[in-house]
């Protein structure tokens, strides 16, 4: 009998979330090494010797999500960071500040006792970093701050931009070659050699966890979808925290299991409730997630479709470096203009969606600095059409709820219109 057998996918989602954090503190406590890491780094290498993987842009959106953002913001401006800067980096830069005051003086922070009021999961403060700029490039200063702060390893992956396809072969042998460089300072960090079968084996694993996840996030397809957007936004938390880990595998098939069974009944996921179809481009915005959701839901607009939870879908041929430097290599948000319309093409017909909401995210410049470009192209493309609104993934002061408000029911009412004149026709 294993610890989840008989839990729900939600209950595995929080057990597994809940035991990352707890698993890495008390490593941390032991003396074993802990790892903060880029959202889409190869953990492969890590997993493999051992070290305990965080996520700093996972935890950022935590904090974000359980609305204790404004305090550690605000510290993180007074230290000199501009809302410019990307919030995740803001709020986790201020949280390392934190621990480190922590850790110093002996004494809880009274932003840190906040956020554990608020059950925002600890982070300890880490051993080594990752990160791999096939997301932004934002991420290279960031965590070279962190890593200069702290005095620690900084392991970097960099990826080209994806400007041909199929990906160059130079490409993948750049990248290929700094797998294997990241691998020896692994070794060099561990004091151990690299070990080859329990890599493949992670692989493996890895391989048979974001298949489950595609398993689970395929049933948005289904007319009426047994699923909302705003759940992939949830459960994504374990493809980013735990791809390597049977933990992801373990939930995302409970979860496929889950959806077939309301699919079979003929449920949705709001109860008979769906009427239009859309997708987001972009990262949500956590802070109001209950907000963004209700304001679609009492429209009847399904979110289904999103090329966000899909950036954790890399697959790869298992005990080939190539192949898997290519899979990280092709992140949607690493790729030029006409691969960017091609992939949210997709993902409009494969969903069925009649409409596509773009979130403008001030953090976010890579991809919000595209979306007029692309929604244009697309709705001259498709004919589908668009809807805009101002946010953030984690700073709720650049995000109105009048203005979300306005903006899906203006969507809605196109979409209402374009439903009646096809019924007509």
């Amino acid at each position: 009998m294993t610890e989840t057998e008989g839990m729900n996918a939600k209950q595995k989602l929080a057990y597994y979330l809940d035991k990352s954090y707890a698993d890495a503190n008390a490593a941390h406590s032991k003396g074993e090494l802990v790892c903060w890491s880029s959202s889409i780094a190869p953990a492969e290498f890590c997993v493999t010797m051992g070290i305990h993987m965080l996520y700093p842009e996972n935890h950022a959106a935590a904090v974000g999500a359980k609305h204790g953002a404004i305090e550690i913001l605000e510290l993180a401006e007074r230290k000199g960071y501009t809302m410019d800067n990307c919030s995740y980096s803001r709020i986790n830069l201020a949280y390392m500040d934190l621990l480190v005051e922590e850790k110093k003086t002996g004494k809880t922070p009274e932003a840190l006792q906040k956020l554990d009021e608020l059950k925002v999961p600890r982070m300890p403060l880490p051993d080594i970093i990752i990160t791999c700029n096939n997301i932004c490039n934002t991420l290279l200063k960031w965590y070279e701050n962190i890593a200069v702060s702290l005095n620690i390893p900084y392991i970097i992956i960099d990826t080209p931009y994806v400007h041909d396809w199929p990906i160059p072969q130079h490409t993948i042998d750049y990248m290929k070659e700094q797998f294997k460089y990241a691998i020896k300072q692994i070794e060099d960090l561990t004091g151990k050699p690299f070990d080859y079968e329990k890599f493949v084996k992670v692989q493996e694993q890895t391989q048979r966890s974001v298949a489950a996840w595609d398993r689970a996030m395929g049933m948005a397809a289904i007319v009426p979808s047994p699923l909302s957007g705003f759940d992939m936004f949830n459960f994504m938390a374990l493809i980013v925290c735990a791809r390597s880990q049977f933990a992801a595998e373990d939930t995302f098939n409970t979860l496929a299991d889950e959806l077939q069974v309301k699919a079979d009944a003929g449920q949705d996921a709001f109860k008979g409730g769906e009427r239009t179809r859309i997708a987001w481009e972009g990262i949500a915005v956590w802070p109001y997630l209950s907000h963004t959701y209700k304001a679609l839901k009492n429209l009847g607009m399904n979110m289904v479709g999103s090329t966000y939870p899909g950036a954790w879908s890399i697959h790869y041929e298992v005990g080939d470096l190539g192949q898997m430097a290519a899979g990280y290599c092709k992140m949607y948000s690493n790729t030029c203009l006409d691969n960017k319309v091609n992939v949210i093409s997709d993902v409009l017909i494969n969903t069925n969606c009649t409409g596509i909401l773009y979130h403008l995210n001030r953090s976010c410049k890579l991809m919000s600095f595209l979306n007029v470009e692309t929604a244009e192209i697309l709705k001259e493309k498709t004919g589908i059409p668009y809807a805009s609104f101002d946010g953030d993934q984690t700073d709720p002061r650049n995000f109105s709820e009048a203005q979300y408000d306005t903006r899906v029911e203006a969507l809605s009412e196109v979409m209402e219109q374009m439903k009646a004149e096809k019924a007509k026709a």
